[in-house]
């Protein structure tokens, strides 16, 4: 590997942006300007600075959002910084796809054009953004802009914008949306809602900084849609419990949270002990809130009777799987909540440290988990002793980067260790040997947020709602060609046809074509069938999932080969090639539906078909982590169930 240092300097931007993330340098051998007589006799480095390798994606990210982009000369101080070999940081930098490594402008506009924004008016903002507008960005390059010689420094029009095109970025109850990034001292990060090609050329042309569609929060009635957006709607099966606070109590306000029950879970976690917490998880048959539904009191038992005593709980908040929302309506609308729950689970299995991995796109979900993490801290409900309980536990933010494959929990450990976010072979278990090589919990927004309700109510109690098989309410994410898109809760072993009622019925033609049923990596569902109960046993017995909670609903007027297309090259997109039949699975698959669908199949139609059972029979088998061993799922649903495509 090559180990020599960047011959470009920073500017004194970069310098400062990085520094303030990092600290200032404590001697010549880790970036700073002036060398002692003690630097010319003494070596800097070894163990601790190694230990430091975790801060290296949130220094390129301090660069991104000073700059705009990460040049020559910033990317050699941080390696400097961090003694990481520049082209092993190399390798991190270009993982990513909201870091760029050559010059663009300050202001940049991601633009949604996964599932739910297409066929919300997305690809007509792209298409009118085209044809007046300078071509979107192609991996960070902009323009004659990408052929700048290194170590130099390219000026560019900080009036001026760039756009790209985006995969889900988690508003599609707002659809179609877009992402503004103006970069700077005191950067600009804005969510957007109903964006169109000239509102977004208004942007991309200095206009004045957008206001964020979801902020501020609302507060008034649970029971009535409120504006701006909370993500959530009226109708009900029954009574709210993960979303009771959400639109109800101030997101920023510890002294509200505590108003509306907050930390009476938390009282009654150190009332019985860290058994006692996991039996009541256990009694209340609570499984995980996404695609695997593992048995939550298991895994914190795992880790809580390991023999290592530095122990980590992670906050999975990475949620990129299309057309899914709703841990951000949580993280903006009730985030003491994940705060507490995720002391509950480290004190339950002796962790010492949390972190939340939210995803980049999720500015106002940092910021308002970093807020009430902030404040649970000022009062001594995290620290060195929290609550006055001799319990040790503090909680960390660390913001990803635009990879949908960190969603996969040994992933994120990659991540927040400073490294490609790969996943790894398992066993060992993250119970095990997780982050840092340390026995880890990883938990999603949605299955903390049931922690609460379980221990307030009793286990018993709460086994009571939902099935025997599937306890307890769920969150669906409905979006698409309804008439109230947005997060709604419902018991499990409600219908999909009672869900779609309650929000309120097809809209646009008035038809319904299909619902994609889990996101793309789930599977459609015909008009027929809205007599599922959305159970795992239900759906499981249907060959369908529920996956991360997600309802697409699709009108008569939706070309659905688009949407597969769309879907194929979404996991093309996200692969992050470490193994070989999700890499080469991925992008034969997409080119064997640009073949079918633009008429020019190899050996026919029905040999194009039996190719992508091949493929997508090798990639369930052989792929290292889920992304693979789902990637022809939704495809696959859409050519048997759907008859999309008819050899």
């Amino acid at each position: 590997m090559d180990v020599k240092l960047l011959t470009a300097e920073p500017t004194a931007d970069e310098r400062a942006a990085v520094d303030a993330r990092l600290g200032p340098p404590s001697s010549a051998w880790d970036g700073g300007l002036d060398r002692t007589p003690r630097d010319l006799h003494l070596a800097y480095g070894g163990k601790s600075q190694r230990d430091r390798r975790h801060l290296l994606l949130p220094a390129l990210q301090a660069l991104q959002e000073r700059i705009g982009w990460i040049s020559e000369g910033g990317f050699g101080y941080v390696c400097e910084r961090l003694s990481v070999p520049p082209a092993d940081a190399w390798g991190v930098a270009t993982f990513y796809m909201m870091l760029a490594t050559t010059p663009r402008p300050k202001r940049v506009l991601h633009v949604c054009d996964d599932i739910a924004c297409r066929i919300k008016g997305a690809k007509a903002a792209c298409d009118g953004l085209r044809a007046h507008h300078s071509p979107p960005l192609a991996h960070g390059v902009v323009g004659g802009h990408g052929d700048a010689r290194p170590g130099t420094h390219v000026t560019l029009n900080e009036f001026h914008g760039a756009w790209t095109t985006s995969p889900c970025l988690g508003l599609c109850d707002v659809a179609p949306a877009a992402l503004y990034l103006e970069a700077g001292k005191a950067p600009v990060e804005r969510s957007l809602g109903d964006v169109t090609s000239d509102a977004a050329m208004g942007l991309l042309g200095g206009g004045a900084e957008p206001a964020d569609v979801l902020a501020p929060a609302p507060l008034g009635d649970p029971t009535k849609r409120v504006a701006p957006h909370d993500g959530t709607h009226i109708g009900s099966l029954g009574e709210r419990r993960l979303l009771k606070r959400v639109g109800v109590a101030d997101p920023t306000s510890l002294a509200s949270y505590r108003a509306h029950g907050g930390y009476a879970a938390l009282d009654r976690a150190f009332a019985l002990g860290p058994e006692g917490v996991i039996k009541e998880l256990n009694d209340a048959k609570l499984l995980g809130r996404g695609g695997a539904a593992f048995p939550i009191g298991r895994k914190w038992e795992a880790v809580r009777t390991q023999p290592e005593r530095e122990r980590y709980i992670i906050c999975n908040a990475d949620e990129s799987e299309p057309g899914t929302f709703k841990d951000r309506v949580l993280l903006t609308g009730d985030p003491f909540a994940i705060v507490e729950a995720l002391t509950i689970g480290a004190y339950a299995a002796g962790c010492s440290k949390g972190y939340v991995y939210i995803r980049g796109e999720y500015p106002l979900g940092a910021e308002r988990i970093q807020g009430a993490i902030n404040q649970a801290r000022a009062a001594g409900l995290l620290g060195e002793n929290v609550a006055g309980r001799g319990f040790a536990f503090d909680i960390e933010v660390r913001r990803g980067a635009g990879a949908y494959i960190c969603g996969e929990e040994t992933a994120i450990f990659e991540s927040i260790e400073g490294k490609r976010g790969e996943p790894r072979n398992k066993p060992p278990f993250p119970v095990q040997h997780g982050l840092f090589d340390k026995p880890t919990i990883v938990n999603n927004v949605e299955t903390l947020a049931n922690v609460l309700p379980i221990l307030v109510e009793g286990g018993a109690a709460a086994a009571k709602i939902g099935t025997a098989q599937s306890a307890g309410t769920r969150l669906f994410c409905v979006s698409g060609h309804v008439g109230r898109p947005g997060v709604y809760e419902l018991p499990m072993g409600a219908t999909l046809g009672e869900l779609m009622t309650l929000a309120g019925g097809v809209a646009g033609t008035g038809t319904l074509q299909a619902i994609l049923l889990g996101g793309a990596a789930g599977a459609f569902v015909r008009p027929d069938e809205l007599s599922l109960k959305l159970t795992h046993e239900d759906t499981r017995a249907a060959g369908v999932t529920l996956g991360s909670g997600v309802v697409v609903a699709f009108d008569s007027s939706v070309d659905m080969k688009d949407v597969l297309l769309r879907i194929a090259q979404f996991f093309r997109d996200e692969s992050c090639g470490q193994c070989v039949p999700c890499r080469v699975g991925t992008v034969r698959q997409q080119e064997s539906l640009v073949r079918i669908t633009t008429g020019k199949p190899l050996g026919g139609v029905s040999g194009e078909l039996a190719l992508l059972d091949e493929i997508g029979a090798a990639m369930k088998d052989g792929s290292i982590c889920g992304l693979g061993q789902t990637a022809y799922a939704a495809i696959e649903s859409a050519i048997k169930r759907l008859q999309l495509v008819r050899a």
